[in-house]
């Protein structure tokens, strides 16, 4: 599936829920129901720095394509986390980088934030984007 037909789709899915605060709920629900990051994952080399929850993540590359995967120690974070490892994951670097989640904003994710849960939002991104980038020659 390419990026722009992830983006319809969860643009369907959050469309179909009634309102912002529904749609976070779901992002919530997304996250207490995902299971953990294993163990090994689950350590300072792979923690997300600059966040007020605890956020691990953790980034490969094969084929070509980017694959994302995080946790959290709080369900709102996590499942934002989650959100965007799986928008972005199985994509080259070239649609990750060229690909903002600005798009969010459009179905009240962001703006019933706090400010603190938006860092963590912009820092996983952050990751993201820089894997990719980094990836973009290969």
């Amino acid at each position: 599936m390419t990026i722009a037909e992830k983006q319809q789709h969860l643009a369907a899915k959050l469309s179909g829920l009634k309102s912002a605060q529904d749609r976070l709920a779901y992002v919530v629900r997304q996250g207490r129901a995902a299971p953990p990051l294993e163990a090994a994952f689950r350590t300072e080399a792979f923690r997300v720095e600059g966040c007020l929850a605890k956020v691990w993540f953790v980034a490969e590359f094969a084929g070509g394509r980017c694959q994302f995967r995080a946790d959290s120690e709080s369900a709102v974070v996590k499942g934002i986390a989650l959100l965007l490892c799986e928008f972005y994951s199985g994509q080259s670097p070239r649609e990750i980088v060229e690909t903002s989640p600005a798009f969010l904003k459009d179905f009240g994710i962001t703006q019933h934030l706090t400010p603190n849960r938006r860092n963590s939002l912009g820092r996983i991104w952050e990751r993201i984007r820089g894997f990719a980038s980094a990836h973009l020659e290969q």
